[in-house]
């Protein structure tokens, strides 16, 4: 018998098994691929979201539920496994009218393949590494990971790369819902293709009808490799949106081929006696260098989540997005008009500005008009339509009061305090490796000089979790040996020899753990005698903008035993030393891998078996044969990995 389909209206028949059904917003005949949320094993379960209310998930006749008040931490649905296979492979791409022939694709696309599942399902994906002169690791971004450090994805701190000819599956849980990407996290190379949306299916703040048939990514885009950009910056930069962009809009350059046409959306125009469609968006920043503003004309965006947290839902005309922050958001097909911004006719531009954390003196015009809403989608018009006036593009976080959680923390007493337990950004011009190790996160606990992380791709913390010795002082790690239920305070500032001042803004990173943000603080030194934290309820997520020449103070519960990356998301930061590695509860850690039992202790061995076969070849490295083995003379330490490795 053929299980029907449930939609948002229709829940009367239910076969004799748990629930099966559309993802909200996903009718049946809406473009997009053929996904089904399952939880077969919940009998007598119901899907409950409707469009008038998305925060329901799923409910059974005795009461229960799973919707947004549930506490995702510490329980989910059951659904099913979600298998995916990605291939990496050398190739080339025309994004924007100029050729990029150092891409590096999963199965050659880009982006890479979306990757959905439902809150509460298993996702087990086999990464293939097909490329000819590198290994790799795939992040992904933002889960949890909970007692599962091993698939992180972190070369040198969870696993050695996946050399070239090999493959390795990733396999965790969605406890969490919402919307993210996933990428290479060896070196610089997500910035040559390697990323693609990941999409937790689950319940939201805000009322919609219809979902975005995919995730918007936005990003910045060069045509030289991301390797070779760490020394010279992208070269014919441009901005992408969806892996669609025009090189003429941003730098002015000629287009050898034809650019693509600009990505587009199509929504339902209003129609007499009735109520507006909302339309659910999915905004996520995958860039190497750029932060950005998103806005679209005449159409006020209403945020409902940041990162995988949902907040109580509050509207702007744009909203600035870090590098891997992301934000759901809810647009209504109804064009707003007033005086200095009149409809003019029924396409309006999507716009992503470049936000003032860098020059952005010299832009030529329009250089932002990087995609489409229609409301006629047989039009292939430009639009006419104007920027709203109020954007701002400066380089600031979304407001911090506007960023308030559904389900409220309470964030307990420092375990760390009285210990000077701070982080703070430091530069030097005296480089620890290569032409690099500018950057660092020096823990100050340490109380020793500022040392840029660098790993070590053939010797990964999580194969040394029975360590009773000193760590290698460049893997910068920072133990916290605290229990279950304890908070560790973490205050991330500027360069201490700079006054405690940053230059420009840092999108901080926090792998394993969502993180509260009690104090945020532009343009304004450190004073630990007069922080002003806020412990009811504070804005979370995994990314966090660091505030030019300010701090932030993040807090987060020591509840998830292993090696967790801190780092900046600006490619090319932690390239060059913006890390460190919290290593938390190891002996807890090495109890859920023993060395001598644990199969993933057995699968990672076998890993870095691979890699250091392919990689002790200098024939395999880059451009290959003898060219690759020359590359010795430069220097026999640091010719192959010239950067952190992260």
């Amino acid at each position: 018998m053929q299980v029907p389909l449930l939609g948002d209206a229709d829940q009367s028949a239910l076969p004799p098994r748990g629930p099966r059904f559309r993802p909200p917003g996903h009718a049946d005949d809406q473009p997009g691929p053929e996904f089904m949320c399952e939880y077969p094993t919940m009998t007598g379960w119901r899907h409950c979201s409707t469009p008038d209310d998305r925060g329901c998930w799923l409910t059974n006749d005795k009461g229960d539920k799973f919707d947004i008040n549930t506490n995702y931490e510490n329980i989910a649905p059951v659904g099913v496994v979600r298998p995916y296979t990605l291939e990496a492979r050398d190739g080339w791409f025309n994004a924007d009218g100029m050729n990029f022939t150092d891409a590096k694709l999963f199965n050659g696309a880009y982006p890479g393949p979306w990757i959905q599942a439902c809150w509460g399902d298993t996702i087990r994906v086999t990464v293939k590494n097909r490329m000819k002169h590198n290994g790799t690791s795939i992040h992904w971004h933002g889960i949890r990971q909970n007692q599962t450090m091993h698939m992180d994805g972190v070369n040198g701190i969870t696993q050695c790369p996946i050399a070239s000819g090999h493959e390795f599956v990733y396999e965790w849980k969605a406890t969490q819902y919402g919307s993210s990407w996933y990428h290479s996290h060896y070196s610089m190379q997500y910035a040559d293709g390697l990323v693609g949306p990941l999409t937790l299916h689950g319940p939201s703040p805000g009322p919609y009808d219809h979902a975005a048939d995919i995730p918007l990514l936005v990003t910045d885009w060069g045509h030289n490799s991301g390797f070779e950009a760490l020394y010279t910056g992208l070269k014919n930069q441009t901005i992408l949106l969806n892996g669609r962009g025009d090189i003429t809009k941003f730098s002015g350059n000629k287009a050898p081929l034809t650019p693509p046409k600009p990505y587009s959306l199509v929504f339902e125009p209003k129609q007499p006696n009735r109520r507006a469609k909302r339309y659910l968006l999915r905004l996520i920043n995958t860039s190497f260098d750029t932060t950005f503003v998103f806005s679209i004309d005449n159409h006020n965006l209403t945020i409902v989540s940041a990162d995988f947290v949902p907040i109580h839902p509050y509207s702007n005309t744009s909203v600035l997005i870090g590098i891997g922050q992301r934000y759901n958001a809810i647009v209504e097909a109804n064009p707003i008009a007033n005086a200095s911004q009149p409809i003019r006719s029924k396409d309006f531009w999507m716009r992503t500005y470049v936000a003032e954390c860098a020059n952005t003196a010299g832009y030529p015009q329009n250089y932002e008009t990087n995609g489409i809403l229609r409301y006629d989608a047989s039009s292939t018009a430009d639009p006419v339509s104007l920027p709203w006036n109020n954007v701002s593009k400066k380089c600031s976080d979304e407001t911090y009061s506007s960023l308030v959680p559904i389900l409220p923390w309470n964030i307990g007493n420092s375990a760390n305090a009285g210990q000077e337990h701070d982080v703070v950004l430091d530069q030097t011009q005296t480089t620890k490796f290569g032409p690099h190790g500018v950057f660092g996160l020096e823990p100050t606990t340490f109380g020793s000089s500022f040392i840029p992380l660098r790993i070590n791709f053939s010797d990964p913390t999580f194969l040394l979790l029975n360590n009773t010795g000193k760590w290698p002082e460049q893997w910068v790690i920072t133990p916290e040996n605290y229990g279950a239920e304890d908070w560790v305070y973490l205050v991330i500032a500027g360069d201490r020899k700079k006054n405690y001042r940053s230059i420009g803004a840092h999108p901080i990173h926090l792998h394993g753990h969502d993180f509260a943000i009690l104090q945020q603080a532009e343009a304004q030194k450190v004073d630990y005698g007069n922080l002003d934290l806020k412990f009811d309820n504070p804005p979370r997520r995994d990314v966090v903008l660091l505030p030019r020449n300010g701090f932030v103070v993040i807090a987060f519960k020591t509840d998830n035993p292993g090696a967790w990356l801190l780092h900046c998301h600006i490619a090319r930061h932690a390239a060059e030393g913006l890390a460190m590695q919290i290593l938390e509860r190891q002996k807890d850690a090495d109890k859920i891998w023993p060395w001598g039992t644990s199969k993933a202790i057995a699968e990672a061995r076998k890993t870095c078996q691979q890699w250091n076969q392919w990689h002790t070849n200098c024939e395999n490295w880059w451009p290959g044969g003898k060219a690759g083995c020359a590359r010795k003379e430069e220097d026999p330490v640091f010719s192959f990995q010239d950067d952190s490795g992260i």
